[in-house]
C-alpha cells in the first residue's frame, strides 16, 4: 500500500495525546463514610472496574477513529502495475481513408473510432493525433472535439510504415515517459507484407475495427473502345468484391440529365458499353446503386470539343503524300510547303513540324525550330540520303538528340520495337513478333543508342526520340526504304501527331500526378483556376504561347467536374475521380504479427493504457472506518455502564 500524501501520516504522532490525557487525568473518586462498610465497598469496586474498562475501550475507539481519518487524508492506494508512476504519452493515428466508410456495429468504422476517442479519453488529457491529411500536436480531446466531429474521408492514405514513422516523430523528448503509439485502421491489404520495425522505446498498439460489410461494387474506369465520325463507344469497367450479382444497373448522365441505363451481371468484373454522339460536349457521370462503400458509386468524365492538330511538313524534293494520308483532315490540319516557299511565321502556330528529307538545315530554320520546341511543339526529322552532316548535327545537338556519324551503305532490317517508349505506349494490343521487317539501304548511325523507338537487327537505332524531338536515321523515300509500306509507320507517325497536341483526357485520378494541357493563350499576369460550386483551386501551371499546362496531384481533392477558368471565362471542363484502391475488402490478419498488441476496439485499447496508471484507491474505506468508529464510540458512551 502506498500513499498519495504520505506527509500527512506524521499526524499519527498526535495519537499520543489522548493516551497521555487518559493516563494522567486528575479526576479522583471521593470517599464517603457509611455504617454498612462491607456493602459499600463491594459497590465501589464493581463501579470502578466497569468504568476503567469503558474508558480503555473508548480510548481505543477514538484512536482508531483519528487514525482512520488521518490515513484517509493521506489517500492510500494499491497500484495495478509496477510502472504506474511513469508519465504516459499517447499518439493516435486515425485512418480516415475511404475504406473506413465501411459499416461497423455503430455506424461507419471512422465514426466508431471518433466516438471512442471523445467518450473514453479525459477531455483535458494531452495527446497527439494525426490522420492521412491532418496533424494535431500536443492537444486535448476538448480542443479536438469539433475537428473530430467534422472529420471527412481522405482520398489518399499514408502507408502503414509511414504512419508508424510519423507517429514516433510526434512524441516529445520526455525520456522517462511511456510512449503509446496507437494505429487505428482497417488495415486493408496493399500488396506488401505488413511489418513494423521493433522499437523498444515505443509501445505499438494496433486497433482493427471489424466491418460488417461483405460486398462492394465499384465503377473502376472507362475508355473509348470505338470511334466514328458520328458516334463513339464508351466502355465502363465495373468490379465486384463479393459473390456474383445479377442485373446491376449503371446510369449515364450528361450533367443532371439521364441519357441511358444499362444492366450487367457481375462475377469479379464486367463491362458495359454506351454509344454516345461524337463531337458533342458531354459532362458525364456514371452511377450505380450499391449499399457498400459509397465513394466509388459515381464516376465522372468529360468529352470536350477536340481542336484539329496542326501539322506542317517542310519538304525539299521528297514526296509527302504518305504524310497526307496519315494526317487526315478529320483530325488534323495538315499543311505542306517547299523549303524555299516556306513562310516562317507559320512555324509558331503548329503543333507538329516534319522536316521531310532536307539536305541542309539553315541557321534561320534551326533558330525557328529551337524556339518552336521551347514553346511546347514537337519536331520529326527525316534526313535525306545526302545531308550536310554539320548543319544537321548542330541542330540535333541543340535539341538534345544523338548526332549522326558516318553513313552506312549496307542494307539493314528494322526488327526491334521499344514498346515501353512513350511514343508507342498502348499503341499495340500485344507485342508484335511476326511482322514483315522493313529495310533500308543507306542509313546514318547515331552516336548513342539511347531513347531508341525502333532499332535495326544489330541494335543500332532506326528512330530515336525524347519528349519533343524525334529523328529517323535514314531517308524514307521508296528508293532507299520500304518503311512507308510497313504497318509500323501508321502507329508511329499517328501517335506522334496525337501527342503533339496534349488534349485533356476523359478523366483524371486524384492523388496521382497529372499534366493537363489547356489550349489557350493568356496574358502575362493571368492564371487559370479549377472551379466548382464549392471550391476554387489554383494549380501549378506552365504558360506557353499556345497553351497552359496544369500540374495536379493532391489538389483538387474532391471528385467531380471542375471548370477551367481564366477569370470568369470557362475554357474547358475536367473530371477528377478518387483512386479505386480503397474498394478492396481484403484485410491483413494482425494475429500473425509478433510483439504487437491488437484489439478490435479503440475504447478497449485506451482503457488498457489508462489501467497502467490507475490505482485502487483506499481512502473511501478509511472514511467508512472512521464513521464506524464514531458510531461505536457513541454507542459505548450511551449503553456501556
Amino acid at each position: 500500500m502506498q500513499f498519495k500524501n504520505p506527509e500527512l501520516l506524521y499526524a499519527l504522532f498526535l495519537l499520543v495525546i489522548p493516551i497521555l490525557i487518559h493516563l494522567f487525568q486528575l479526576r479522583r473518586f471521593q470517599k464517603v463514610q457509611f455504617t454498612n462498610v462491607k456493602f459499600l465497598k463491594s459497590v465501589k469496586l464493581q463501579t470502578r472496574k466497569s468504568s476503567q474498562l469503558k474508558k480503555w475501550i473508548t480510548l481505543l475507539t477514538r484512536m482508531l477513529l483519528l487514525a482512520s481519518a488521518i490515513i484517509a487524508f493521506a489517500q492510500p492506494f494499491i497500484p495495478n502495475t509496477e510502472d504506474f508512476n511513469e508519465a504516459q504519452e499517447t499518439v493516435i493515428y486515425l485512418d480516415n481513408s475511404f475504406s473506413m466508410e465501411a459499416k461497423g456495429s455503430n455506424g461507419t468504422l471512422l465514426n466508431e473510432a471518433i466516438q471512442d476517442i471523445i467518450n473514453t479519453l479525459p477531455e483535458d488529457e494531452t495527446i497527439g493525433l494525426f490522420t492521412n491529411d491532418k496533424t494535431f500536436r500536443n492537444t486535448t480531446v476538448k480542443a479536438l472535439k469539433n475537428d473530430l466531429i467534422q472529420l471527412t474521408h481522405s482520398p489518399t492514405q499514408l502507408n502503414y510504415d509511414a504512419a508508424y514513422l510519423k507517429g514516433k516523430q510526434l512524441f516529445s523528448n520526455q525520456g522517462a515517459a511511456t510512449r503509446n503509439l496507437v494505429l487505428v485502421s482497417d488495415f486493408q491489404q496493399k500488396g506488401n507484407l505488413l511489418n513494423f520495425e521493433a522499437d523498444s522505446t515505443v509501445q505499438l498498439k494496433l486497433v482493427q475495427p471489424k466491418s460488417t460489410l461483405v460486398s462492394n461494387i465499384s465503377i473502376d474506369s472507362i475508355y473509348v473502345s470505338n470511334s466514328t465520325s458520328e458516334t463513339l463507344d464508351l466502355n465502363v469497367i465495373v468490379s465486384n468484391e463479393a459473390k456474383p450479382i445479377d442485373n446491376v444497373t449503371i446510369s449515364l448522365f450528361n450533367a443532371d440529365v439521364l441519357l441511358t441505363k444499362s444492366a450487367v451481371d457481375i462475377d469479379k468484373e464486367a463491362e458495359a458499353t454506351f454509344t454516345i454522339p461524337n463531337n458533342k460536349v458531354i459532362n458525364g457521370k456514371l452511377m450505380i446503386d450499391d449499399a457498400g462503400l459509397q465513394y466509388d458509386n459515381a464516376f465522372y468524365f468529360n468529352i470536350n470539343n477536340k481542336p484539329k492538330i496542326k501539322v506542317l511538313a517542310i519538304n525539299e524534293t521528297a514526296d509527302d503524300s504518305f504524310l497526307n494520308r496519315i494526317y487526315t483532315e478529320d483530325e488534323f490540319d495538315f499543311k505542306s510547303f517547299k523549303l524555299n516557299a516556306l513562310n516562317f511565321n507559320l512555324i509558331p502556330q503548329q503543333n507538329l513540324i516534319v522536316l521531310n528529307e532536307l539536305d541542309n538545315i539553315s541557321n534561320a530554320l534551326k533558330t525557328a525550330l529551337i524556339a518552336f520546341i521551347n514553346d511546347g511543339g514537337k519536331l520529326l526529322i527525316i534526313p535525306s540520303d545526302k545531308i550536310d552532316l554539320n548543319s544537321y548535327n548542330q541542330t540535333l545537338k541543340n535539341l538534345n538528340i544523338s548526332v549522326f556519324t558516318k553513313q552506312n551503305t549496307n542494307e539493314k532490317r528494322i526488327t526491334s520495337i521499344n514498346y515501353n517508349h512513350p511514343l508507342l505506349a498502348n499503341a499495340f494490343y500485344s507485342k508484335v513478333t511476326n511482322f514483315q521487317y522493313p529495310k533500308v539501304d543507306k542509313s546514318y548511325r547515331f552516336s548513342s543508342n539511347s531513347n531508341n523507338v525502333l532499332s535495326y537487327e544489330d541494335g543500332s537505332p532506326f528512330l530515336v526520340g525524347n519528349s519533343n524531338t524525334y529523328a529517323f536515321s535514314s531517308a524514307l523515300n521508296t528508293d532507299n526504304s520500304n518503311f512507308k509500306n510497313s504497318q509500323l509507320i501508321i502507329p508511329v507517325l499517328y501517335n506522334l501527331g496525337l501527342q503533339s497536341l496534349k488534349l485533356s483526357k476523359l478523366y483524371y485520378t486524384i492523388g496521382q500526378p497529372n499534366s493537363i494541357a489547356i489550349q489557350t493563350s493568356i496574358g502575362q499576369d493571368d492564371i487559370l483556376t479549377l472551379d466548382s460550386d464549392d471550391t476554387s483551386v489554383i494549380p501549378l501551371q506552365k504558360t506557353y504561347s499556345k497553351s497552359v499546362v496544369l500540374e495536379t496531384e493532391d489538389f483538387p481533392n474532391t471528385a467531380g467536374i471542375l471548370n477551367v477558368k481564366n477569370k470568369k471565362n470557362v475554357l474547358e471542363r475536367l473530371s477528377f475521380n478518387y483512386n479505386r484502391t480503397e474498394s478492396n475488402l481484403c484485410y491483413y490478419d494482425l494475429k500473425t504479427l509478433a510483439n504487437t498488441d491488437t484489439e478490435s476496439s479503440l475504447a478497449t485499447t485506451i482503457n488498457n493504457i489508462k489501467s497502467n496508471t490507475n490505482v485502487n484507491a483506499l481512502w473511501k474505506w478509511f472514511v467508512i472506518f472512521a464513521l464506524a468508529f464514531l458510531i461505536v464510540e457513541m454507542l459505548l458512551l450511551k449503553y456501556l455502564k
